[in-house]
Formats: structure tokens, sequence, C-alpha cells
């Protein structure tokens, strides 16, 4: 027992303990910083920039995230009445125990989360909670080391804390009530500066750490749970407040967007819906087969300049089809990729289409316009189609068949993300040769899961890599792409090849990271179309998902009416524009000009070199105002349930 304190001394003395609890939560987040600047070190030096200054606008994110998670203790033990303070003490202990281990879990997540996707955890950290089942198998498999360590540190933390503050906060009651209510003003002045870390109009937000074209820079500068908690805030209000992105009347949006596209505003109920008229007529309309690869990125491709000895097949075919040597994906996430080979469509803010609400029916997909010329459409998939909503958007959106993991009987291979690839084409193929056989043409889409971490594949099919570990994302591509050749294989000789076109493109690279504020060059991925009738081509231009989609269905052979946003590459051979987004950032790309619009921040213009790497260059504000007008274009799209399919199409 210490001695009666004065209250001048026990309002001293808990303002120090509450000083204490502050900088406890600064030190962990300073810690996690730190380590991850040093990690990191090489990239940052080489960007060129003031990033020192990331630990001074680092304190300021952290000091916002420790004030909000000391705003509710504060509360309490400065209002609540001492008759009931052993209570309330035992409540905010175990409240700041609580946080100071979900502190401790989420610096020790990020830096295999930084290393996957070269970002602090955000809404892609929350979208994958969303799959336990996957998610945990996958990290047990990969992270074991690092998940023992992050639970001794949290024993080790929460003992110690537990043990350590059994007496905090007493002193607080040792001040009289009416003092506690005085005390309560200032300290919550205090902590709504703190939380607000801003004196002009607008509060700080996440964007206060984008203060330098260097991407890996502003990522260590951000907080991991600030991160996340803007994520979670924003996937409620699923992340659209355009006018954080700038405002712009529709009409002009749709006028730059139309330009851009060099497809024609048409009817506002149907604003991009058009006749195609195809440059390959047949009397047979042609079957049509998509495969969506996982992370297929072009470094990995020896036919587009990558690594040789990865890809033998696809090296092979690229011989015998319209080879794409610059396509770019629009997005970083499946969803993404999905919507964009599927649909034809770019990528919406906030969630990506497949996962929305108003996305779930009527939405136009190549099932939908395909079905009134008697086409059979099926969705093929190794895992569990619920992960990402593909099951209901599939369904919802013409999709006849749905064969997922479930739906394999004695594969071969079954890993944490679901049966091998080569059981997902020796399936197809089932299926394909039985449809054939009946003379009813088909639309299918393959989705492959090989090429995912663990990456995990069966023995005996595949040479490995050399000096590579068998469960490596080389050898996993190796193993897709060995998927890839035993399709077209199968297809030769089961007969449809040369009734089908094979669509085979990647749906994002495996890790969009670098630099520069958009790794331009990870964005560049495999795809090419093959089958009978098709004669080989390189295809120089850069292009796009729905710019190959737009093409295979101009291989199919009919007229088609549909409103994707991409071309042919027979119907518009100069069309070079790329639409890109990086989280929350968008990036148009036109010839060596490059602009970015993100958040709260004003529109960038950079020049890009041959590697595809980007250097500050003056505004282009004609550049940037179009890339603004897609992201206001998209979500009209979107919010108005005007991409869909020509009426009648779907039934």
């Amino acid at each position: 027992m210490h001695p009666p304190l004065t209250q001048r001394q026990a309002i001293v003395a808990s303002l120090r303990q509450l000083f204490a609890f502050y900088l406890l939560f600064i030190a962990i987040f300073f810690s996690g910083r730190a380590l991850l600047f040093a990690l990191y070190y090489d990239r940052i030096a080489d960007a060129g920039v003031n990033h020192w200054f990331s630990f001074l606008l680092g304190l300021q994110m952290d000091t916002i995230v420790t004030c909000i998670i000391l705003a509710l203790p504060v509360l309490l033990l400065f209002t609540v009445p001492r008759m009931i303070s052993s209570q309330v003490r035992t409540f905010v202990r175990l409240y700041l125990l609580v946080f100071l281990l979900t502190a401790l879990f989420i610096e020790n997540a990020t830096f295999p989360f930084f290393a996957e996707f070269d970002v602090r955890p955000n809404d892609i950290f929350l979208n994958y909670l969303d799959y336990p089942k996957e998610v945990f198998g996958n990290i047990w498999a990969t992270y074991k080391l690092k998940l023992l360590v992050a639970t001794v540190m949290m024993a080790v933390a929460g003992y110690l804390f537990w043990t350590l503050t059994r007496d905090t906060f007493k002193v607080v009651f040792e001040i009289k009530w009416p003092f506690r209510l005085l005390m309560l003003l200032p300290l919550v002045a205090v902590l709504f500066i703190g939380i607000r870390s801003s004196f002009s109009h607008r509060a700080a937000n996440i964007s206060l750490a984008v203060y330098t074209d260097s991407h890996v820079v502003n990522e260590i500068t951000k907080n991991s749970l600030y991160s996340i908690g803007y994520a979670y805030y924003s996937q409620k209000k699923h992340g659209v407040v355009m006018s954080k992105y700038g405002k712009m009347p529709l009409d002009e949006a749709y006028g730059r967007v139309s330009r851009q596209l060099r497809i024609p505003v048409g009817n506002m109920e149907d604003p991009f819906l058009r006749t195609q008229k195809t440059h390959f007529p047949a009397a047979k309309p042609k079957n049509l087969v998509i495969f969506l690869q996982e992370s297929l990125g072009a470094q990995f491709v020896g036919a587009l300049g990558g690594e040789k000895g990865v890809t033998p097949n696809i090296d092979r075919l690229a011989n015998d089809s319209l080879f794409f040597d610059h396509l770019y994906s629009n997005g970083t996430r499946s969803v993404r990729g999905i919507a964009g080979s599927v649909s034809g469509f770019l990528p919406v803010p906030g969630k990506g289409v497949v996962k929305r609400n108003k996305s779930q029916e009527g939405f136009f997909t190549v099932a939908s316009l395909l079905k009134p010329y008697g086409y059979r459409s099926s969705f093929i998939y190794g895992g569990a189609s619920n992960f990402d909503n593909m099951r209901g958007w599939f369904y919802g959106n013409g999709f006849d068949v749905l064969i997922d993991q479930p739906k394999f009987k004695n594969p071969a291979f079954a890993g944490i993300w679901g049966v091998c690839d080569e059981d997902l084409v020796v399936r197809a193929n089932e299926e394909f040769a039985k449809w054939h056989a009946e003379g009813k043409p088909f639309v299918s889409v393959l989705f492959s899961t090989t090429n995912h971490t663990p990456f995990e594949f069966p023995g005996g099919r595949i040479d490995l890599i050399p000096g590579k570990p068998k469960n490596s994302v080389e050898n996993a591509i190796k193993f897709a792409d060995y998927a890839i050749g035993k399709l077209i294989d199968d297809a030769k000789r089961e007969g449809y090849y040369d009734d089908t076109v094979f669509m085979i493109l990647a749906d994002h690279n495996v890790r969009t990271y670098g630099d520069d504020l958009i790794p331009v060059p990870k964005y560049r991925i495999m795809g090419m179309i093959l089958g009978g009738g098709i004669k080989p081509q390189r295809v120089a231009k850069r292009s796009t998902q729905p710019d190959v989609l737009a093409t295979a269905l101009d291989a199919v052979g009919i007229d088609l009416t549909y409103p994707v946003l991409g071309k042919s590459i027979f119907e518009d051979p100069e069309k070079e524009m790329v639409l890109m987004q990086f989280h929350d950032m968008y990036a148009l790309r036109n010839g060596d000009k490059l602009a970015v619009v993100q958040p709260d921040t004003p529109p960038l213009t950079f020049d890009l070199s041959a590697e595809d790497h980007l250097t500050p260059a003056a505004h282009d504000p004609e550049l940037e105002r179009d890339t603004t007008a897609f992201i206001h274009v998209i979500n009209d799209l979107y919010q108005k349930k005007l991409f869909k399919a020509a009426p009648g199409s779907a039934e």
C-alpha cells in the first residue's frame, strides 16, 4: 500500500499511465515499420525519395490508431463512480490486452502479407477471412514458423501485460469524481486532435501516407491496423465515394471513355451495346472455351522473353495461336480477371462485380450472350466455387452447369485449394467430348488452382526446374503449363479442337509489386487464342482482357451484339489503351504516357520507359481527366445495371 496521494499527484500519475500505454502501442507500430524499412531498404533507397519522412508520417498514422484505442478507456476511467472501479479497471485491462494482442498479431502478419502482395493488410486481408478453411490451411502449410513465433510473442506479451498491470489505473480512482470529470474535457480534446490529426477542414486519412511516387515507401508509411479498419469501413460502403476521385458530369465522362475505347455510346439504357460483325463467318458457329490461369505472369513465359523452361507447352502453342505479346491485366485479383475475361468488364471501384449485389443476375457474360444460339454453358473449377462468390455469380448470369471440387470423383490429387489442374482438364475434356458427340455447341469457363501458395501438385508429371524446390511458383506454373498442353492435345484427340476457339489467359500476375506507384511490369500476363481455323499471329499491340474476349468472340464466327469494353484486334488493330486498377488507384496508359488517379490526391502523369517503369512527367490534364472518366463510367454502369446482354439474350 502506498501512502495516500494528493490530488495533484494522482492526476500526474494517471496521466503518466495513459501516456505509457500510448508509448507501448507506438513502440509496437514503430518496431514493425522499422523492420519493414530494414527488409526493403534496397528498394526504398533506389526510389530516390525522402524515405526518412516515412517515420514522421508513420508516427502520425500510429497516433491516430492509438488515440482511437485509448478513447473508450479514457471515457470509462474518468466518468464512472469509484464504487465500480474494480469492474471498470478489469474491463479496461482486458480491452487493452485484446488490442495489444491484436496489434502484435497484425504486425506479425504484415510481413508475410507484404511479401506476398507488396502492401500492408487491406481489403484483400479481409476478403480472405471469408474463406477460413482455405486460408488457414494455406497459412498452416506455408507459414508454420512465422505462426509459431507470433503465438509465442503474443503469449509472453499477454502474460507480462496482465502481471504488470495488476494495479494499473487504481490511482485514477484516487482522484475525486468532480476532478475526473473536469479532466475528461482536455483529455477528450487531446484524443480528438490525435484522431483527427489535422487542423484543416478535412480529417487526415490513409491518403496521408501517399506522399511519394514510391509505392513501397507509401505502404511502409501506413499503419496496418488503420489499413484494415479503413478497408472494412470502405467495404461496408462498397468503397465508393466517387467524389474522392474528382467530380465529373456523366455526359462528359461517357464521351471521354467512348473516345478512349473507340466504341460509340448508343442508347443510355445500354451505353456500349453494339452489333459486331464477325471477320470469320462460319456456317457452323464454333465452341468457346475460356481457360483462365491463376497468376500466370509474363515473366515466367519463355515466348514472352521470360524465364526459359517454365512453360514449354505455352511456348510450343505460341507458334499455333494468336499470341499476345503485350497483354496486361486490368487488376490484381481473380475477381477482376474473371470480370474482364468472361464479361469484358473493367474494374469497378470497391469490390469486384463477382462479389457485388447488383451484378448477381442480369450482368453480361459469354453464357448469356451465346445462350440464344443454342450454346450449353458451364463453369468448371477444381476448388470450392463459393470462394469469391463465384458459384452465385456464374449461376445468376447465364451459366447452366457448374462443376466444382465436390463433383470430382477420385481425383488424382487434391490440395488446400482443390483438385489439381490435371484433374480439371481431364474432367473438362470428358464433358466437351460428350457435348461434341451430341452436336450441341458449348461455351465453358475453366479456372485453374495449382499456381497458388502453397503450390501443391502431384509428382511424376513434369521435370522439376533445377535449383527450385518442388513446391515453388516456377514448378507450379510448369504444372499448370502441362495441364494447358494436355487440354489441347486431348481436344485434338477427341476431335473437337477444330470446332472450338480456345482462349487461354491469366487472371493477373503472381505478385503485383514494385517500387513504382503503379508497378506496370507486373500487369503483363500471358494470353493466346487458338483452335480450328485460327491463323498463327503475334499480336504486338498492347491489349487487355476485354480485348482478348472480343477477339475470341470474333473467331466464333457469328455476328454478335454485346457491350464488351474491348475490341477485337481484327476490328481495331490501332487501339492500345490500357486501364489498370491497383488497390484504390487507377492508371490509364496511352502510348508511353500514364496518368494515375487516387482518392483524395491530385492526379499524376508519368512517362514510361521501355521496361514500363515510371518517371514523373508534366501533368497531362486530358489524360488525367480521361482516367477519372473511366472510374465514373464503370461505377455508373454497375450502379444502374447498364452492363447487360441484349434484350432477350439471357433466358
